[in-house]
């Protein structure tokens, strides 16, 4: 698929398999190096330090600035205000048990080390216990305002404010618990696109204007200057479960909700009682598994 966002120096992304990060050796070697500590990595156990390269922390630099101005004109006033507490330091890349511990101090939340793909059952189930899976590496530096895969800056700079609220963490807490009381790949589904289209694609009418809040908007510098101009419908739990995901460019639809205790609302409301027969009992469509990305990409 063709992505065709611009970086703030004018620059056209072509096809995401074209990306540097993609196509240079030496960045897939150091990306592939920091993600394989994931593997058989215990949840929860404390995250290996990553000893990260100038040019990682110069790239962290770069993106800092653009977000945080993008924020200020596209995130509602609840995110400005929890990233106002987020552990997001300016001069370089953090390490996850830094970024861990001022979150538990927070709201109880620690991020645990993923190195790619999480399967439903671990990724979502993992929020139950105040934990959220997050990886270490960095973008390419090349393009460091676009990249077609999730890295440690859009951990920080999504999750990382919403985890440092107490608001956003019992919402992450809520979709871990009903996760943690369901087992097939159907249920576990659902409960994805859910949490897909809310806390990593929602968005919310403040003064009658969008206003992003999910943590894949957030952390994109890219996707904060266009989600505007996206399909911005009302949140509809039957269409929103209907809807693929995007996971190779800007989401087309979003999906809108009159406010943050709006949203509390309808996630409370779905998925405080869920269980196998949730799906039954909404008369909602059966659609395929797939397992949930560590991140969505992020632009």
């Amino acid at each position: 698929m063709s992505l065709t966002p611009l970086d703030a120096g004018g620059t056209t992304v072509g096809c995401a398999g074209e990306h540097p990060g993609f196509a240079d050796p030496a960045y897939v070697r150091r990306r592939n190096l920091i993600a394989e500590r994931a593997e058989g990595h215990p949840l929860g156990e404390p995250s290996p330090e990553v000893h990260y390269t100038d040019a990682e922390h110069a790239t962290w630099r770069a993106v800092h600035g653009a977000l945080l101005r993008a924020q200020d004109l596209w995130a509602c006033r609840e995110v400005l205000g929890a990233r106002g507490v987020a552990p997001i330091p300016a001069d370089g890349v953090p390490q996850h048990e830094e970024v861990s511990n001022r979150l538990q101090a927070l709201t109880g939340f620690r991020f645990t080390l993923a190195g790619g793909i999480v399967a439903n059952k671990r990724f979502l189930g993992a929020m139950a216990k105040g934990y959220f899976h997050a990886v270490q590496y960095v973008r390419h530096p090349a393009m460091p305002l676009y990249t077609p895969e999730p890295d440690v800056l859009h951990d920080v700079f999504g999750h990382g404010i919403h985890l440092a609220d107490p608001f956003f963490a019992d919402l992450y807490r809520t979709v871990g618990r009903a996760a943690a009381r369901v087992e097939t790949a159907d249920a576990l589904d659902l409960i994805s696109r859910v949490y897909w289209f809310t806390l990593e694609y929602g968005t919310v009418l403040e003064q009658r204007r969008p206003r992003a809040y999910g943590a894949a908007l957030l952390s994109s510098y890219g996707e904060l200057g266009r989600f505007a101009q996206a399909d911005l419908r009302p949140f509809d739990l039957a269409e929103l479960v209907r809807m693929p995901y995007q996971v190779a460019g800007y989401q087309p639809i979003l999906f809108t909700v009159q406010s943050l205790a709006h949203l509390a609302d309808l996630l409370h409301g779905f998925l405080d009682g869920f269980d196998e027969s949730t799906r039954d009992r909404y008369r909602l469509p059966v659609l395929s598994e797939r397992g949930f990305m560590a991140r969505p990409p992020t632009r």
